[in-house]
């Protein structure tokens, strides 16, 4: 796992004379070490190498820089979670997803921890909007894996008595505590010793 982003093509036209792609790589940097409200823009604005009217004529308000950061956050560090969902069961799915968590938030050309969780930490009323977003980032993640585990249950891979939205809110709440865990310097060896314990707990077929 990379710590960067995933490249995307700078769109055709008049050249705005500085790699945008890598601005908002470091924007999304400055918000995973220092959560939204602690990224102020010159914290911002200085790791991108941009004045402020650049980073607003670019990238619109601190606001819109979060969400477009919280995008590419992700499409590469986390995206783990898409490939974990497309493992052939639900444990595979819940053990790909967990060891995923562990690796991108102990990645150590990485900031510790998880943008979308420590983004949201000690969050004021001027971060509402930047907040909101952050609980839909997480609910959207729930919901994905509660309807990977209701295919794992039509399919007979989890029994018929299985709630896949509460099976699918103890992997995050798990995963969200690796977060944290590691932003106060758990080992990786550690936090993997947390998902297998979490996965000893897991649903017989």
């Amino acid at each position: 796992m990379e710590c960067m982003g995933t490249q995307r093509q700078t769109r055709i036209g008049r050249p705005r004379g500085f790699d945008a792609d890598e601005a908002l790589e470091r924007a999304m940097r400055v918000f995973w070490e220092k959560g939204y409200e602690g990224a102020g823009l010159t914290d911002l604005t200085g790791a991108m190498g941009i004045t402020r009217t650049s980073m607003y004529a670019a990238f619109g308000n601190k606001e819109d820089l979060f969400r477009k950061a919280l995008e590419r956050y992700t499409e590469g560090p986390a995206s783990y979670v898409a490939r974990a969902l497309e493992e052939p069961t639900a444990r595979q799915v819940a053990a790909a997803f967990l060891n995923g968590s562990v690796r991108a938030t102990t990645h150590p050309d990485c900031p510790a921890g998880c943008l979308g969780v420590q983004a949201s930490l000690a969050a004021g009323d001027t971060a509402g909007h930047a907040r909101d977003a952050l609980v839909t980032w997480r609910n959207e993640g729930t919901a994905r894996l509660r309807d990977r585990f209701r295919r794992a249950v039509t399919e007979g891979d989890l029994p018929p008595d299985t709630d896949p939205g509460q099976l699918a809110r103890y992997l995050m709440t798990v995963a969200n505590g690796i977060a944290v865990q590691a932003a106060s310097g758990a080992t990786p060896d550690d936090l993997r010793q947390v998902a297998d314990m979490a996965l000893r707990s897991w649903p017989p077929a």
